[in-house]
């Protein structure tokens, strides 16, 4: 090491070292106060509530209803300044911050004497009346002012706030306090779900919960994590869908069901995947894969226009337009159109693998014919698949679940749902023949046996269901987080997840 990089690597060192032993010192005195709060008979922690009857936004929103008008806020306070007879600091709650102006001659000795001493990110009540500053600024004249609970631990410095990525996911709880965007991506997550509820329903949908342990964890193409039950003494999976108790409940004839949930694969981590995530699955008795689509448009549509105000979104700099039709294209002339390949004139295993070669399409021996278009969509064209695309009829060597295509039973009634590139939904025109089902998912065992661990496993209860009877059905798995990211404009699936998946930090 050359010696500017060690008096460098020193100096580094010793800053760390100066700055831990300030935050310990920082540590020390605010456990002091609190020690002297405690030995007085003030113990914030001890405080059981307080009625708070205003939150800042409607103050501020609503000024001339509330000039003069004795209001209760709570929040933490997030600056203070003036140390005289007047002191000024903000307060932030739930929907934003607010100023508060405590006069020595307002308040008690000895509100005003504590409050002098409390800190950056205590949290307090106040009660008084609104009025507006010399310099325009709503504000309230505090009157009655009370301790809620002391933060022994210093806020992060507020100009730069809390921008190291990976902490900002560890501790959510101080990236929601310093990040006003952070919380508002979360507050239109939440709008979002809320509005998918409410449109499915106004269509008469009914909302249900399924099992989240399950012994077969079907439905998907996906790892399961695996667990076990010890009163039992049962390994059991933790389910990647919701498909097949939702579809037992169509058998019984609840018609239309949906659920928001959930679920857990056990894969990889990126911008769009996390291993635990929230998917929305319904389905309709008496409709097909086309009643799906409309139902899909119709629901994007609905909750742009009501999140958002227009069904004009913009993701990082790209516009996509949900108000007019959504593309429909089948998957063969998708890859037609972008890779030059028809897959309708290849129909051999031999051909589509010497086709793939040619192209530099990798694949696995286990492939088949159905299987190696999957491949070329994903490399030619998921990416050019910007703005809101219906891609149809997939290979049945990929849809275990899905009616065939009467006229082509090669293929089946199948649409997934593509914006930004991503693929956001899957829907079918669910197979209601058991005896089908079944031999699909003989077809699914043999692939496991070959080293799929995506396979689906047979379901008998589920084979059972087909055989009461299923009616015609159309249903549909939406990617709720990928829709929050388009809908909040988030780089990655880790922003619109309060609490996402981390690798340890040893």
């Amino acid at each position: 090491m050359s010696e500017k990089n060690a008096v460098n690597q020193n100096a580094e060192q010793n800053a760390a070292a100066e700055s831990k032993e300030d935050l310990s010192e920082l540590l020390q005195i605010r456990r002091d106060k609190l020690t002297a709060l405690q030995e007085a008979g003030r113990d914030p922690f001890q405080v059981m509530r307080f009625d708070a009857d205003r939150h800042s936004r409607e103050i501020l929103d609503n000024f001339e209803a509330f000039e003069n008008q004795t209001v209760s806020v709570a929040g933490r306070i997030m600056s203070k300044r003036g140390m005289g007879k007047a002191i000024f600091c903000h307060i932030q709650d739930r929907d934003g911050k607010i100023q508060l102006y405590i006069r020595k001659d307002a308040v008690t000795a000895d509100e005003f004497a504590d409050f002098r001493k409390y800190d950056i990110g205590d949290i307090i009540g106040v009660t008084g009346y609104v009025f507006r500053t010399q310099t325009g600024e709503i504000t309230v004249h505090v009157e009655h002012v009370k301790l809620l609970s002391k933060s022994l631990r210093p806020l992060p410095e507020k100009y730069h706030g809390m921008t190291n990525t990976d902490l900002r996911y560890r501790q959510r709880y101080v990236d929601l306090i310093m990040n006003e965007d952070v919380r508002m991506t979360f507050i239109r997550r939440s709008q979002i779900i809320s509005s998918i509820r409410r449109y499915l329903d106004s269509l008469g949908f009914l909302e249900v919960e399924t099992p989240m342990l399950v012994q077969n964890a079907g439905g998907a193409a996906a790892r399961p994590f695996l667990t076990h039950f010890n009163a039992l003494d049962q390994d059991l999976k933790l389910r990647i869908s919701l498909e097949l108790y939702l579809k037992r409940l169509i058998v019984g004839g609840l018609e239309k069901v949906y659920e928001i949930g959930r679920v857990f694969r056990n894969e990889g981590m990126d911008t769009r995947h996390n291993p635990e995530f929230t998917l929305m699955e319904l389905y309709q008795a008496y409709t097909d894969y086309h009643g799906m689509m409309d139902l899909t448009e119709n629901l994007y549509r609905h909750v742009a226009q009501e999140v958002l105000g227009t069904t004009t979104v913009v993701y990082n700099g790209i516009e996509m337009d949900w108000g007019k039709p959504f593309a429909r294209l089948t998957m063969i002339d998708a890859v037609k159109q972008y890779s030059g390949v028809d897959f309708s004139e290849i129909h051999t295993l031999e051909e589509a693998r010497r086709v793939a070669d040619e192209k530099g399409v990798e694949y696995e021996e286990r492939h088949s014919r159905g299987e190696i278009l999957n491949l070329f969509f994903e490399t030619f064209v998921e990416e050019h698949l910007i703005q809101p695309t219906f891609i149809l009829d997939h290979p049945v060597e990929i849809s275990p679940l899905t009616k065939r295509k009467p006229e082509n039973p090669d293929y089946v009634e199948r649409f997934e749902l593509f914006l930004n590139g991503w693929e956001m939904a899957n829907a079918y025109s669910e197979l209601n023949d058991p005896i089908d089902q079944r031999e699909r998912f003989r077809m699914q065992e043999e692939q496991l046996a070959k080293g799929d661990e995506e396979a689906n496993t047979t379901d008998e209860d589920f084979l059972n269901a087909l055989e009461i009877g299923m009616p015609p059905t159309g249903g549909i798995g939406y990617g709720i987080d990928r829709l929050c990211m388009l809908l909040t404009d988030s780089a990655a699936i880790r922003d619109v997840l309060l609490f996402p998946t981390m690798k340890p930090l040893d």
